[in-house]
């Protein structure tokens, strides 16, 4: 059987082949018999063609750097694959009226370029904005705040890699959880729904992708004001003389709109003693709004919890580390945070990140059933075979691929590991077979919950490898192949669950997924070097006369991994200062009690504390909190006045604006590095 088909060629070859008329969610629970009976279309339907493949391809190259954008941001990796839904659907319907395409797609096409453009950016970006951003900014010193990057070629090889270790780990989970288990991926699931309803509801499917398009003009506006350096000015230098020029954007990237409030803490201004403002606290009106549309899709209960937790760090925690002192083992007097601007870093960071980290772990580990079925589905045997077990010979990927896709890039992470990473071959191979195990669990968990576990994940590789491998390199390139490997492995799983449910080809799925690593790897890394020219884009930066620049990507997730790296390689809690260790063991206590309080009240879970909402308000700058909490009470507002429309419209406007703003954002780094640099 020809892996890639030839797309309809006439719209009556089209007409032949459109949809089912079963929706996606009555396939939920047909046994493995009953869909190739009714179900099973992909011998077929095109679903692997050339043109499908061009346009996922295309499609994961951009959505990638909507994840990159937004995961440097907030820490958070979004889906992409309803997005790349809607906006393939959009541009293909344009081509067809423009005559540049004579046939529309068929839906497993759809499907196909779904699955391209989701491995572009679920497989590729996950690295990027933890472990490798972590990096950096270890790298950096007083005397080189801009630290030091890794080579090109290197984050190239370790992106692609990775990637396709975590795609090939899919393969055994496959069959059994998504066949057998029929376990639901709820984004997997709705992704299916959202492709079914626009080949079946063509006005509102119209609507849809409009209004996606339309916010991501509105979005592609916001970086051309207030990031793409335009303006030019000739400055004087007050110690030489010369004249050099100054660019400056056409608005300001924050307001202080703030800055009537009251703000704890003085200091010294030319012999003068004055109050700081809100605005050095980091309480100002972000103007970008890619936080706002992050907002309206995360829901209030953690963008509450979000913004309670930034108030907490202004108006309590981070006031009180500012007067507790300390003499370091350098001898030094040193306080707990040394400027208002740095206390989401400095303090934040030791009890936000703990929250987390008890709270995932934790929950983790009460998940033991799952993992005990995770693996005794993999390696016990039920005994049955299909009545259709030559069609499934035919169908899924063989196992074989499993071996080879494993050995090959299971040796090329390992010599890569190796030979820039300083990794011995031997703690490689252990944290590649852990992530086979920790894989099976992630993928579960995203089956059962829509809630991959990666965070966790990461931090016990960490608090394994910090034991095993005491250096900081070591310690976050071993534990990123789990988290990464396991994360991707699990979210790949809702594109093939979206194939099932529609009647795709599992192998002709599974190359799909593997030509979209292509694309992901390059619009990643090349996104990274221009959103991310060296470390003070995420950390901030101090200025000679007293001031700041807040980080344009606080990167949460790798400020998180940076923290625990440094735990265990620099001396561990008693090279800390005390309130540090304080906040540690208190942000340790929060994080249980959270999840405590969920586990005796379920019911209630929706009114109970966020432990990430809590953290993440933490560990970001205050305006990040703000806009994402005005996006998420203008997305419950927006449901209480007309649910049904809120339920057509909030995905594709707050997704459609993310891809715009992070798209043009790339975009316009790349000038500003390039022409106006």
């Amino acid at each position: 059987m020809p892996l890639f088909q030839k797309a309809p060629q006439t719209r009556e070859e089209a007409e032949a082949v459109k949809p089912l008329d079963i929706a996606p969610d009555a396939v939920l629970n047909m046994d493995e018999d009953e869909w190739y009976e009714k179900i099973y279309r992909g011998d077929d339907v095109p679903q692997l063609t050339i043109r499908a493949t061009i346009m996922g391809s295309v499609l994961g190259f951009l959505l990638a750097f909507t994840n990159l954008y937004i995961g440097l941001k907030t820490g958070w990796g979004l889906g992409v694959a309803i997005t790349a839904c809607i906006l393939s659907y959009s541009v293909w319907n344009l081509f067809l009226k423009t005559g540049i395409a004579k046939t529309p797609m068929t839906i497993l096409e759809n499907n196909c370029m779904q699955s391209t453009a989701s491995a572009a950016g679920y497989s590729t970006g996950g690295t990027m904005v933890s472990a490798i951003a972590a990096l950096l900014i270890l790298s950096a010193t007083p005397e080189n705040p801009g630290g030091e990057h890794i080579e090109t070629i290197v984050l190239v090889a370790w992106t692609a890699f990775l990637a396709a270790f975590g795609t090939v780990l899919a393969i055994p989970m496959k069959r059994n959880m998504i066949n057998k288990e029929k376990l639901k991926f709820p984004s997997g699931t709705a992704a299916a729904v959202t492709l079914q309803s626009l080949y079946s509801e063509g006005v509102e499917a119209i609507k849809k992708a409009k209004a996606l398009t339309s916010a991501a003009l509105i979005g592609a506006v916001f970086p051309l004001l207030i990031e793409l350096k335009i303006l030019s000015e000739q400055v004087k230098d007050a110690t030489t003389g010369t004249m050099t020029t100054v660019r400056d954007t056409l608005l300001p990237a924050e307001l202080h709109i703030f800055d009537w409030f009251s703000a704890p803490g003085t200091h010294i201004v030319e012999g003068e003693t004055a109050k700081y403002k809100p605005s050095d606290w980091t309480l100002a009106w972000d103007v970008n709004p890619v936080m706002i549309a992050a907002g309206a899709l995360v829901g209030m209960r953690v963008a509450i919890y979000m913004l309670i937790g930034g108030l907490v760090l202004i108006y309590g925690l981070g006031e009180m580390a500012m007067l507790a002192e300390w003499v370091n083992l350098d001898g030094e007097t040193v306080t707990a945070v040394t400027k208002p601007w740095k206390a989401w870093k400095e303090i934040g960071l030791w009890t936000g990140v703990p929250i987390m980290l008890s709270y995932g772990l934790l929950q983790f580990a009460m998940q033991w059933k799952t993992i005990v079925r995770a693996v005794s589905g993999i390696f016990g045997s039920s005994g049955e075979k299909s009545v259709h077990e030559e069609l499934v010979q035919r169908t899924e990927v063989p196992f074989s691929w499993f071996g080879i896709g494993l050995t090959l890039s299971g040796i090329a992470l390992l010599w890569t590991a190796n030979t820039y990473f300083d990794i011995p071959y031997h703690y490689g191979a252990l944290a590649i077979g852990m992530t086979f195990f920790l894989a099976l669990v992630a993928a579960r968990a995203t089956g059962e919950s829509d809630i991959t576990p990666v965070g966790a994940m990461g931090k016990i590789m960490q608090l394994t490898f910090g034991t095993l491998i005491p250096s900081g390199t070591a310690n976050l390139m071993a534990a990123s192949i789990t988290a990464n490997g396991a994360g991707c492995s699990a979210d790949l799983l809702n594109d093939l669950k979206s194939g099932y449910l529609l009647g795709a080809n599992p192998r002709r799925q599974f190359v799909a997924q593997m030509m979209g690593i292509l694309a992901g790897t390059a619009a990643t890394v090349t996104g990274f070097y221009l959103l991310v020219p060296d470390a003070t884009v995420l950390t901030g930066m101090d200025l000679p006369g007293g001031g700041h620049t807040a980080p344009v990507f606080p990167a949460p997730a790798a400020q998180a991994w940076k923290a625990v790296a440094e735990v265990m390689t620099k001396g561990g809690f008693a090279a800390m200062h005390p309130m540090h260790v304080t906040a540690v063991m208190w942000g340790l206590g929060i994080g249980a009690f959270t999840l405590l309080l969920e586990t005796i009240l379920p019911k209630k879970k929706a009114w109970l504390p966020s432990a990430t909402g809590l953290g993440l308000g933490l560990i970001l700058p205050f305006q990040y909190p703000l806009s994402m909490f005005v996006g998420a009470a203008a997305a419950w507002w927006w449901n209480k006045k007309d649910e049904k429309h809120a339920n057509n419209f909030l995905v594709p406007v707050a997704a459609g604006l993310i891809a715009g703003i992070s798209i043009m954002g790339v975009i316009v780094a790349m000038v500003n590095n390039t022409l106006l640099g």
